[in-house]
């Protein structure tokens, strides 16, 4: 089968190949052709060496497809179903699981070091990012990581579920809890920040301001409920024309770096709530002196993929696209095949795509 390639850490082009096999199909697991992925962020920090994994590998982690063949054990999905790839599943059993923060289940972890692929030529062996690697016409899971989507959702939007919306929705609305009213900033207005924006709109928040650099994703932040869009060097100014210098109720670090989660935290008011959902790299340390730290009382909660229980946000997410109340279609910008993935990664570097459709 043809997948995308990543032969070393650290290169920025993928390698299209037709010799890839997906391995590992056995009790247990379950074989998915995909049929739709999205090129996250995420996927780059990967490649550039930001988020740890062993190469070579195949990017990938927000995907949906039709499962072709399930192992012994399998019972939720059978041959033909149509499902989103879930790249964080929770076992049931752990603590976090029986605390019910099934977001910090370490089970889909355990797949990561576990080659996905191999060379059907050389039979060397080749890693899925996150344990899955949807930059391939099929891939092989755990069962807990096919999750039964309705017939009535399509492949992409079913991709974007996967991850960036539930990641910048669940922020919004699970981690944050935004109240009416308030205000609210986002800092980085890609897919995952542009999701955060229309669940600080589902809430109700009265003041919604949208930073990013790049002046196409602000106009896009607008049509998403943001109320003003600016850029990170006119933030000082709304903050004081928004919130009178106080700072916002609430701001969502969408970015993952250090010093923008520093600028975050002083654009937040005190007593106000700091949400980092950004990735960032393990030697990117943010710094907070431990006066402020005590005398601002700011609150800063890391959301991890949503910070809520992942299938009942797939769920609510696909209750709210079908009310209408959330636009999903409109985050896609773009749509490429697998053969032009190079592409769609130049469009996601520039910032000119909120999110790319790979259609495979």
């Amino acid at each position: 089968m043809r997948a995308a390639v990543l032969h070393e850490i650290g290169q920025d082009k993928l390698e299209v190949l037709d010799d890839v096999e997906a391995v590992g199909f056995g009790p247990g697991r379950v074989r998915i052709r995909v049929r739709a992925t999205g090129l996250c962020h995420s996927d780059l920090s990967a490649m550039s060496g930001v988020l740890p994994q062993p190469g070579p590998f195949v990017p990938g982690h927000e995907g949906a497809g039709e499962v072709l063949e399930v192992g012994e054990g399998v019972t939720r999905v059978k041959p033909g179903d149509r499902v989103v790839v879930c790249w964080l599943p929770a076992c049931g059993a752990c603590p976090a699981c029986k605390r019910g923060q099934t977001e910090l289940c370490l089970a889909g972890f355990m797949n990561a070091g576990t080659p996905n692929f191999r060379r059907a030529d050389s039979g060397s062996d080749i890693f899925g990012f996150a344990g899955t690697g949807t930059f391939a016409e099929e891939v092989v899971v755990d069962a807990g990581c096919a999750v039964p989507i309705p017939d009535d959702v399509p492949f992409d939007i079913a991709a974007l579920i996967g991850c960036g919306v539930t990641t910048g929705l669940g922020a919004a609305l699970n981690t944050a809890d935004v109240e009416a009213g308030s205000s609210v900033a986002v800092i980085g207005c890609g897919g995952v920040g542009v999701s955060a924006i229309q669940g600080a709109r589902l809430r109700g928040a009265a003041e919604i301001v949208a930073v990013d650099p790049v002046a196409a994703r602000r106009e896009a932040a607008l049509k998403f409920g943001a109320t003003r869009a600016v850029s990170p060097e006119e933030l000082a100014d709304a903050k004081q024309q928004v919130t009178g210098g106080e700072g916002f109720d609430y701001v969502f670090e969408v970015v993952g770096r250090s010093a923008t989660a520093r600028t975050a935290y002083e654009t937040t008011r005190r007593g106000g709530t700091l949400v980092v959902v950004g990735a960032g790299a393990m030697d990117d340390h943010l710094q907070l002196n431990m006066f402020e730290l005590f005398f601002d009382e700011k609150r800063i909660l890391p959301s991890m993929y949503g910070g809520g229980d992942v299938l009942r946000s797939y769920e609510r997410t696909v209750a709210l696209w079908r009310a209408g109340r959330i636009d999903l279609a409109g985050l896609i910008t773009h749509r490429v095949p697998l053969a032009e993935v190079n592409e769609a990664l130049d469009q996601m570097r520039t910032g000119a795509a909120l999110r790319t459709c790979i259609e495979i």
